[in-house]
Order: structure tokens, then C-alpha cells, then sequence
């Protein structure tokens, strides 16, 4: 019948429902409990209020908190509707403008009526959210007009609203969402969806963490706001366990670490690049060491190319116009310009520091003629690259605009990416292993909307990632394997590794793509078992992504305490008594010749305050020496991570810290 549509529920099982049913209808006709336990539902995938009506066919699968991650979204939503409305509830004449849920919360930016907010505001505002919940308001979904929505934001002097509203499209349905009924009703522009009512937020699984600015639209010419932002939960539970990471997070914050341990240090004469003081350049210099050993045994070439470019290069490649405002430019000038950036043919005398390497091994690979023979060509670079990151987005090691690759491009035939991407996949595993145990989750990123090549040659690419990770049987749950669409690079799609490091955090860091685009306008090319010319397949991968972030995260995983053969300092060799200094230096001799990193502590204070010393400043081992030492050519070795001290003699101690300061791939 035409008044009647067909929803196919998750179990395969259809009901034949009135047209303009609800998924609040259906849920009360499956059962009050599943009513009460609904939060949204996702029709045809597209997740929509419960109150939402159904107008054709559809699959139909109602939303609970057993859906985590969409019932995470919508409350996070909510929660920033709720810290809107608590504001202007308390602070009377404050304009909203606009507030996300972000990945662990939520924040909402406000033009104050008097005064920027500050954190003693806080507090204040919790309540007043609390409040809210309390009363249950029901969250009502309405259409109106573009007019309609300017008309009413003008007349409540909502100016941010109003401008906003007047570069939505016009002909088309806009939403706001109503909190509660009659004359007392909060509104708010919004897409939605959200949850039934306020309610059905838990009161105590928020909290509101700081307050800055931020500018109207992210322009620095525009006005001013404040932003506050908040973390939201499902529970309780699940609020004290973010805080408590956030807690350890800030223990193992980089930037303290490394103050503390004297790694490093970053200041405006430089900004975005690192000072790597003589301890934090060991960690550096011992990665960089066990990395070429694992790449050269994978047979790859390491390579080194030039910092700066002619900009022609970077324009022949689809850089200059996809990727010039974060490259830095000599002379930094752009006279003419074209819908592919800047315009550069005519200026030989432009150049560009690289914000990558992938051109430049291309013009390797063009050095001479190569066969089908020749392939695959492995070629590796430790290359320094300059992004010109906003100053707002720097962030430590994490994020800094000098830094370097563990860069490597693969050149294959389209037959042998499989077997490369596989190959990739075993070592990047072995390399995360060694470095920390880490667990990894693999993701596809898909096609972006601004790409280079035709929707066939991305069909392709993408396929063969998928093949290749399913020879290697890793597209599955287990791995976290996930799709993820419009994500990928302009010109290819790419696998991405997220690390999970010791408490829980995710980083994006390794990466290989699939890449026909770059090897075409470069006019690279080999000559095939048929004589002819062929293009290679050019496959972009890394498995740390740059030493500065990686090091980043590995001080944050091993909270400072490196393993031993990271350690900056490995071995200190600390004395009871001064009768022992001049033994002190035969043992720390010793212990150099079998190149192991060694301080001496000869000074005048007690075993106990040395041992505590060196043990906050992370040393790994503690051999400590006095007159019995001395004369029977032992020592006391202390493991500084844990573990009872041991005497023996030197040549033994000297021989276990040897193997402990071995790299994971030089042991037996």
C-alpha cells in the first residue's frame, strides 16, 4: 500500500509500518525496555533523531550506549548545546556562535556581553548544566528557512548566528533545535542529531577543563571569542578513567621530560624546530642507527637530496598548487597567481625548501635507463623536511616545522605491490615490536574530494591496498582495520598505522601509499619484458613518519624510563667513599670500552640521595663501588628501573649491562 513502508531491522527481519512512523514508534512497539534504552537511530546509516519521521523503505537500527562510539557523539553534542544554553542563562546578553563534539569532548566558543571568561567561571557553569539535565527538557527538532533563521537571530542580537545563517544555502530545509517548551525555550542552530532530551545525559560524566580564545570563524582579523571546553562521557566511570589519564599524561608530558632529562629544547629564534641537546641526540643518533640496520637488511638504497629546489619542480609535481602555503618560498612573494597557485615558469630563479622528499627520488629514479629487471628500487632517505606550520598548531616535538623523515619509495610494477605492501607490513610490525611493544590498528584512507588522476586509477589504487593487506590477513577486527573516507593524500590513497602507546593514546605514524599520479608528471618510467615503456607504481611509506614526533611519543610511552640501549645514560658508576674514585674510573673505563654510556658520581653525599638522583634523572643502572669493592674488583649493580642490587665482579656487571644495551636487532 502507498500509506505504508517497509524497515529492515539489523536481524534481517521487516515490519510494514505507516509512512511517517518514528524510531521512537518502532522502538515502543518492539518493547518499553529498548524505548527507554534508545537514544538515536541510524536510517539508511544516517544517524537521526528518534522523533525523526520515516518517509520511504529503510534499514533501520535504533542507537543505545551499547553503540559506544555513536552514543558517544551524540552526547558530547548535547553536552556542548547544554554548556550553551548554561551560559547565556547565567550570563545574560552573550551571543553563541558555534560548538563540535571533538574526539574525547566538546567546547563551544561565546562573544561575552562584558568580559572574556576566565576559569573561575567554571565551576559556576557545571552547575547551572547540572541543573539543566536535572529537568529533562525535551530536545525538538525544526525546519526552518534561511530568512526565517536570520530574522530570528537578528532580533535576539545573535550578530554571529545571523551571519552564519546567511551563508547557509537557500531553498533548502535548515534545522535549529528548541530545549524545552513555550516562552523559557533555549534554541539553537544546529544539523543535529541529538538525544531525546536532556536527560538523558548523565549529569556527573562531564567537566568543563579550560577556557582560551579563539577567533570568529578562525580569522585573525575577525573578533575575538572565548572558548570553553569540556570533556563528556557516557558515565561516570568512564570520566574518571579520562581523567586519570589525562593526569599520567601530564607526568609524561614530552616537554617536561625532556626539560628534566635535558633532551632538548625549542625557542622563538627557531620556532617549530628543535635544540637537540648531546642526551637527547644519543636517543636520536641510537634510532637512526638500529633504523638503517632493519632498512638496509630489507634491501633498501639510502639516498640523500638537496634541501632547496627550484620552485618548477615543485609546480611540474602538483605541490606548488596543493601545497604551497605550508612550504617556505625564496623570495617568500607570489606577483601572479592561478587557480593551480602561484604562477612559477618564468621565475628560474624561485626556489623551495622541501616539505618532502617524493619528487626528488623520483629524479633518482629517472638517472638512466631501468628495466622490469631493475624493479622493485628501494630507495630510503633520513631527509630533512620544512613545513610552514601555523604557529598555533605547534606543539612540541609533535608537531614542529623542521623535521625529519624515515622516508623510503618503493618504485614496483603493478604486479609486485602486493608482495611490497606486504613486505612493508611485516617490517613496520617488527620495527614497533622492537621500539615498545606497541599494538597498531591499520586504516585506508580514501580519496579526498580536491585529487589529482581519474576515478578510475584511485579505483585501482585503492584496491590494491585492500588486496595487499588481506594477503597479509590483516583486514580484519583484530587489527582495528577501518575505512576511512575522504581522508587520503591528493594524489594517492594511503594505509595509515595508529600506535597505541602505554596509556592508552592513539598516534597516526606510519604510512605507505600507492601512487601512479607523481611517477606521471615526473615522466618517470622503465622498460617492460616487452620492450616498451611502462610506468612504475610508486609506493610513498614510513614507518616512524618523522624521528622528532616518534622520539615525542616514546619519551610519553616510556614515561622518560627508556629501555636500556635508548637510555641517554646507561651506566653510572656512583662511590660510597672517596677511597674508591680512583676504582670508580677503572670500572666506568670498563664499561666505555664495551661501549656503554657511563657518568661517574664521585661527589661527597650519600649512596641513598645518589641513587634517588640518578634514578628520577631515568639512568638505567647504578654500579656502586666503595673500599670492599675495591679490593675485590666487584661492584654493587643496581637495575635504577627496579630489581634488587646484586654484587659481583666487574667483568660480569660489565658483560650484563653490555647485553641489555644491546639494540633488539644485535641480540642473539
Amino acid at each position: 500500500m502507498a500509506d505504508l513502508i517497509t524497515l529492515t531491522l539489523p536481524d534481517g527481519s521487516t515490519r510494514e509500518l505507516p509512512r511517517g512512523t518514528t524510531s521512537a514508534d518502532v522502538a515502543a512497539a518492539i518493547g518499553p525496555g529498548l524505548l527507554k534504552a534508545a537514544l538515536a537511530a541510524r536510517v539508511d546509516g544516517e544517524m537521526v533523531d528518534l522523533t525523526r519521521p520515516i518517509e520511504r523503505d529503510a534499514r533501520l537500527a535504533l542507537v543505545t550506549a551499547r553503540d559506544e562510539a555513536d552514543a558517544l557523539e551524540l552526547a558530547r553534542h548535547d553536552f556542548a548545546h547544554v554548556l550553551a544554553e548554561a551560559v547565556q542563562r547565567l550570563f545574560p546578553g552573550t551571543q553563541i556562535t558555534f560548538g563540535p563534539a571533538t574526539d574525547d569532548g566538546f567546547y563551544y566558543d561565546f562573544a561575552p556581553a562584558e568580559r572574556p571568561f576566565t576559569e573561575e567561571d567554571l565551576p559556576a557553569i557545571e552547575a547551572e548544566m547540572r541543573a539543566i539535565i536535572a529537568r529533562d527538557l525535551p530536545l525538538v527538532r525544526e525546519e526552518w528557512t534561511r530568512a526565517q533563521l536570520i530574522a530570528h537571530f537578528t532580533a535576539h542580537g545573535e550578530r554571529f548566528k545571523a551571519e552564519w545563517a546567511a551563508d547557509l544555502p537557500d531553498g533548502e530545509p535548515l534545522t535549529i533545535y528548541r530545549a524545552g517548551r513555550g516562552a523559557d525555550a533555549w534554541l539553537d542552530m544546529c544539523r543535529g542529531p541529538h538525544l531525546p532530551s536532556t536527560g538523558k545525559l548523565d549529569p556527573q560524566a562531564f567537566k568543563l577543563t579550560r577556557v582560551s580564545g579563539a577567533y570568529w570563524r578562525g580569522d585573525q582579523n575577525n573578533a575575538m571569542l572565548s572558548r570553553i571546553y569540556g570533556t563528556g562521557w557516557l558515565n561516570k566511570k568512564q570520566l574518571d578513567a579520562h581523567l586519570t589519564r589525562l593526569e599520567e599524561a601530564a607526568k609524561r608530558d614530552h616537554r617536561k621530560l625532556g626539560r628534566e632529562m635535558d633532551l632538548f629544547h625549542l625557542q622563538e629564534e627557531a620556532h617549530g624546530s628543535v635544540f637537540w641537546h648531546p642526551r637527547g641526540f644519543v636517543i636520536y643518533r641510537a634510532l637512526e642507527a638500529y633504523l638503517r640496520r632493519r632498512l638496509d637488511a630489507a634491501g633498501y638504497q639510502e639516498v640523500k637530496t638537496p634541501q632547496v629546489m627550484d620552485a618548477r619542480q615543485w609546480e611540474q609535481s602538483g605541490h606548488w598548487g596543493k601545497y604551497r602555503e605550508n612550504m617556505f618560498v625564496i623570495p617568500d612573494e607570489v606577483p601572479n597567481t592561478s587557480d593551480e597557485g602561484p604562477v612559477v615558469s618564468d621565475k628560474a630563479q624561485w626556489m623551495a625548501l622541501k616539505p618532502m622528499n617524493c619528487p626528488a627520488h623520483v629524479l633518482i629514479f629517472r638517472q638512466g635507463i631501468k628495466s622490469y629487471r631493475d624493479l622493485p628500487l628501494r630507495l630510503a632517505e633520513m631527509g630533512c623536511c620544512h613545513r610552514n606550520e601555523p604557529h598555533g598548531a605547534l606543539h612540541g616535538l609533535m608537531r614542529v616545522r623542521q623535521f625529519t623523515q624515515d622516508d623510503a619509495h618503493i618504485f614496483c610494477r603493478e604486479d609486485q605491490i602486493v608482495s611490497e605492501v606486504a613486505q612493508f607490513c611485516d617490517l613496520l610490525d617488527v620495527v614497533y615490536k622492537d621500539l615498545g611493544g606497541f599494538s597498531y590498528a591499520i586504516k585506508l584512507a580514501l580519496r579526498p574530494d580536491a585529487r589529482f588522476g581519474s576515478d578510475e586509477m584511485w579505483d585501482w589504487s585503492e584496491q590494491s591496498l585492500r588486496d595487499a593487506v588481506a594477503a597479509t590477513g590483516r583486514n580484519t577486527p583484530e587489527w582495528g582495520w577501518e575505512e576511512l573516507p575522504g581522508e587520503g593524500a591528493f594524489y594517492a590513497p594511503k594505509l595509515e598505522f595508529h600506535l597505541t602507546d602505554a596509556i592508552g593514546r592513539t598516534w597516526q605514524v606510519g604510512t605507505i601509499q600507492t601512487d601512479t599520479v607523481l611517477p606521471e608528471r615526473l615522466d618517470a618510467s622503465y622498460i617492460g619484458e616487452d620492450g616498451a615503456r611502462h610506468r612504475p607504481v610508486m609506493l610513498h611509506r614510513a614507518i616512524l613518519g618523522s624521528y622528532e614526533r616518534f622520539i615525542g611519543i616514546l619519551i610519553e610511552h616510556f614515561a622518560g624510563r627508556f629501555p636500556t640501549w635508548l637510555a641517554p645514560v646507561q651506566a653510572v658508576v656512583a662511590t660510597i667513599v672517596s677511597d674508591a674514585d680512583d676504582y670508580a674510573g677503572t670500572v666506568a673505563a670498563a664499561l666505555a670500552k664495551a661501549g656503554i654510556r657511563t657518568e661517574t658520581d664521585l661527589r661527597n653525599e650519600k649512596i641513598n640521595l645518589k641513587v634517588r638522583e640518578h634514578s628520577l634523572a631515568k639512568a638505567s643502572y647504578m654500579l656502586v663501588v666503595g673500599r670492599r669493592e675495591a679490593e675485590e674488583g666487584t661492584v654493587a649493580l643496581r637495575n635504577l628501573a627496579g630489581g634488587d642490587q646484586r654484587v659481583m665482579p666487574l667483568a660480569e656487571a660489565v658483560a650484563l649491562v653490555a647485553q641489555d644495551a644491546l639494540p633488539p636487532d644485535l641480540r642473539d
